[in-house]
């Protein structure tokens, strides 16, 4: 376990708003106690200070209840999934500058890889074509897991259906390894499409207690 945040975190539970602190840092010990209040990184604006987000409504996936179309399995046979075995590629990924409203920078980068560094951070790759020696990155996605919470962050996808792989992926690798609570932030029209639902934002700060205090899901 990382040292403890210095910072005393803002409590979500009577904010007026979905930004409910500024500043702070990013060190380890600062966004493990962030996610376990319901708390997430962004900046305010472009090389801005940080924002701590903690949106109502909720965006979450029900782990159990998720149901992935034929189309989507049937896509999975065109690529290949791992986890872990390219975490900095994939946040890249997810960073690439020309992706619109993009906001995770250099900063966000490097603590993001300590953070994965330490276990707590994770990410599913998908690589394209199956069986190539060579293959590439086409997808991913990363998060942070506390528990039996997983804090999705970002996705991204080069090929056609990868990020929608990388998720299904994900949520097969959850159900097995003890995952009860899928936070995906905002419920964007896009998330929608995907399965994502709204929750309010007391109803999910009561489930994300119980999901932290779960044994450490495994992700293989």
């Amino acid at each position: 376990m990382p040292p403890p945040t210095q910072w005393t975190l803002p409590d979500p539970h009577d904010a007026r708003s979905e930004l409910v602190g500024t500043g702070g840092d990013l060190e380890p010990g600062t966004l493990l106690a962030a996610y376990q209040h319901g708390l997430f990184p962004m900046r305010l604006e472009d090389r801005g200070p940080l924002g701590w987000w903690s949106p109502d409504p909720r965006g979450i996936i029900p782990i159990e209840a998720w149901r992935g179309a034929r189309s989507l399995r049937r896509a999975t046979r065109r690529f290949d999934v791992t986890v872990n075995t390219a975490f900095m590629q994939v946040v890249r990924g997810c960073a690439d500058p020309t992706r619109p409203h993009g906001w995770i920078d250099q900063e966000f980068l490097a603590a993001y890889g300590r953070l994965h560094a330490l276990g707590w951070a994770h990410s599913v790759e998908v690589w394209g074509p199956p069986g190539d020696e060579a293959p590439i990155l086409v997808g991913g996605l990363y998060g942070v897991a506390i528990g039996g919470l997983f804090a999705g962050e970002s996705m991204f996808h080069r090929a056609r259906d990868a990020s929608k792989v990388a998720l299904l992926a994900l949520i097969e690798r959850l159900r097995v390894g003890g995952g009860v609570l899928l936070d995906v932030q905002w419920c964007t029209p896009h998330l929608a499409t995907l399965g994502a639902v709204e929750v309010r934002r007391d109803s999910y700060l009561e489930m994300l207690r119980d999901a932290v205090h779960r044994p450490s899901l495994r992700l293989t």
